[in-house]
């Protein structure tokens, strides 16, 4: 059986394709060094303290937040020791599942947020919002929408890293 022959992109879609890496692989190192130098954290951290101020009571399954925040369970688990360590999170067991933990933000770790929360906000919006029209923003978003629900299989059992 003879394999066909690969459905190479165009040179349009070269250029976009790697446009997109370029944009992508900047913006999150901008987001990344903004954090460190404003709030001593990397930008995954402020995801997670952000994930957790969004849920009821500021606490979450790990294997939720792990879903949420789209990472392993390995790295969750080492980023949350780590916001431990800081005082900005705590776990709990889960009282229905001896295996089950909660993340929860403390209110240390709310005031760091809250702290950090306006310099990443200008950074985001100085670095992609500022640069793009209203449509541009738009389009955008309608994109990445898409992209995403594509790359989000919906059936039960799906191979995902944050699920395995």
């Amino acid at each position: 059986m003879e394999s066909a022959e690969p459905q190479w992109l165009t040179d349009d879609e070269q250029r976009t394709w790697r446009a997109y890496l370029h944009a992508t692989t900047l913006l999150e190192d901008h987001l990344d060094r903004q954090l460190q130098r404003d709030a001593k954290m990397p930008h995954i951290y402020f995801g997670l303290l952000v994930t957790l101020s969004e849920a009821p009571h500021r606490r979450l399954r790990m294997t939720e937040l792990a879903i949420q925040s789209k990472i392993t369970r390995s790295r969750l688990s080492h980023a949350i020791a780590r916001l431990e360590k800081n005082g900005w999170v705590r776990r709990e067991d889960c009282p229905s599942d001896k295996r089950g933990q909660f993340a929860v933000l403390t209110d240390e770790g709310l005031g760091v947020l809250r702290q950090s929360a306006p310099g990443h906000v200008s950074t985001v919006r100085q670095a992609l919002f500022a640069r793009l029209s209203p449509e541009q923003q738009k389009s955008l978003g309608e994109i990445m929408r898409i992209v995403a629900e594509g790359l989000q299989p919906k059936e039960a059992g799906a191979d995902l890293p944050w699920l395995r």
